[in-house]
């Protein structure tokens, strides 16, 4: 059945968005403050390495229009290589997941663990910690993270189309959760939602562009 792909992929979100949940409540309550306030006194922030790690997916994005125009340029020529259907796939995936991610900020509205822009309210500054729904504003927009969600968009189609690849693709996901945690940029919490998005949205870029199908044909050939 033509259906039954898409079918498996909505039981897999489902169960994606599900277990993200149920992890951002228990870090909600038990692991965000104190790990963002111990990340404050050890100051891990003054570490180069790891602010350096965090301008890596904004740059990605910018120039992800730019290359789905070069696909679509090269579409007109020949039929797109494995290769080329993924990077398609995860162009899409790191756009949609942003874009879902700035929603999501809005509904949920959160503080973020410390002050970086224009003197936001943070735990670290003021002791504010928590939701506000459906306030807009940057001092809102620490949940989930954005840099999560597009840097798991990409590594989802990458462990999809390649599946030798889903090592060094959660490797770079810890690294990048690791480094917006360790720069007091987001909660853990904000981690898990943001990878929870951009899982879904790469799965779901990853199906409608066949990139599985593929690899499977790839791997028996």
């Amino acid at each position: 059945m033509e259906q039954e792909p898409y079918r498996r992929l909505l039981k897999l979100c489902a169960i994606v968005l599900a277990v993200g949940a149920i992890l951002v409540t228990v870090c909600f309550y038990f692991i965000d403050r104190p790990v963002a306030r111990r990340v404050h006194e050890e100051q891990t922030s003054r570490i180069d390495v790891l602010r350096w790690i965090t301008l890596v997916p904004p740059v990605v994005q910018a120039w992800a229009p730019a290359v789905l125009a070069m696909l679509i340029v090269l579409r007109a020529f020949r039929p797109w290589s494995h290769f080329a259907r993924a990077l398609l796939a995860a162009c899409v995936a790191i756009v949609l997941a942003d874009q879902a991610r700035e929603s999501l900020a809005y509904l949920f509205g959160r503080y973020w663990p410390d002050t970086w822009i224009n003197n936001n309210p943070s735990l670290i500054q003021n002791d504010a910690y928590g939701f506000h729904p459906f306030h807009s504003g940057s001092a809102y927009m620490s949940f989930p993270s954005g840099h999560m969600a597009r840097t798991l968009a990409a590594m989802t189609v990458l462990a999809v189309a390649w599946p030798r690849g889903r090592w060094p693709a959660i490797g770079i996901s810890l690294l990048m959760a690791v480094s917006l945690v360790g720069m007091n940029y987001h909660f853990v919490g904000d981690c898990v939602a943001g990878s929870a998005v951009g899982i879904v949205f790469g799965m779901a870029a990853a199906r409608v562009a066949d990139v599985e199908t593929l690899a499977i044909q790839r791997t028996v050939g």
